[in-house]
């Protein structure tokens, strides 16, 4: 019995738990930049959430891993004219989803209640759902012709992967841990990067994150 009991106790101690939540926050730089030249101009517009799911496995010597899948939605838009013997117009309008996927080691400091934190590790994002409109309107017929493509001029790269560090704290209230961070990823390549230079992604992208697990 007392055999039994003391392998009983190991595997509790060795036992490597997890706990799972959700992750929503806020981005503090814009996906893309823009810019205007001549005849033609790109805007883009992000939207102000990130949202998703984050799991951890906790590991001893206050040390965890970090595996986090979140999402969030941007899109932008071109407008410009073409001048010779009649002038024409073009306007797109281009959406897409974006998944990022962070793997982090985290070490937490010692603390029962408020325990701060920091993480790094790498980013794996890949962009979902990309759709351009483009309308092309003669002005002096007032002819239109409007088509659609996955794959704009402007599109560099579909995924990327970058290198992500942060701080934190980790605040335990009754069963559940709220974690708000700071956190800061490097982006190796550019999901967009138009010929011209007049729209390119942004490799820095800072965000405040505030995670929910149990």
């Amino acid at each position: 019995m007392k055999l039994l009991l003391l392998l009983c106790g190991a595997t509790a101690a060795f036992a490597q738990p997890f706990s799972f939540g959700v992750k929503a926050g806020l981005p503090w730089t814009d996906f893309l930049n823009t810019a205007r030249s001549g005849n033609f101009s790109f805007t883009s517009n992000t939207n102000r959430y990130i949202f998703g799911a984050t799991a951890e496995l906790h590991l001893p010597l206050h040390l965890s891993i970090e595996l986090d899948a979140l999402y969030r939605h941007f899109s932008y838009h071109g407008a410009g004219s073409i001048i010779g013997i009649t002038t024409t117009t073009v306007d797109s309008d281009t959406t897409t989803n974006d998944w990022e996927f962070p793997l982090l080691l985290k070490y937490r400091f010692g603390s029962r209640i408020a325990r701060p934190f920091v993480d790094a590790g790498v980013a794996f994002d890949t962009l979902q759902g990309l759709v351009q409109t483009v309308k092309t309107t003669v002005l002096a017929t007032q002819s239109a012709i409007t088509n659609s493509t996955s794959n704009p001029p402007e599109l560099n790269n579909s995924t990327s992967r970058g290198f992500v560090m942060g701080v934190g704290l980790d605040l335990h209230l009754l069963v559940i841990h709220v974690q708000p961070e700071i956190r800061y990823t490097r982006w190796g390549a550019k999901h967009f990067l138009d010929p011209n230079a007049l729209l390119h992604s942004n490799p820095n992208q800072a965000e405040f994150l505030v995670g929910i697990t149990f």
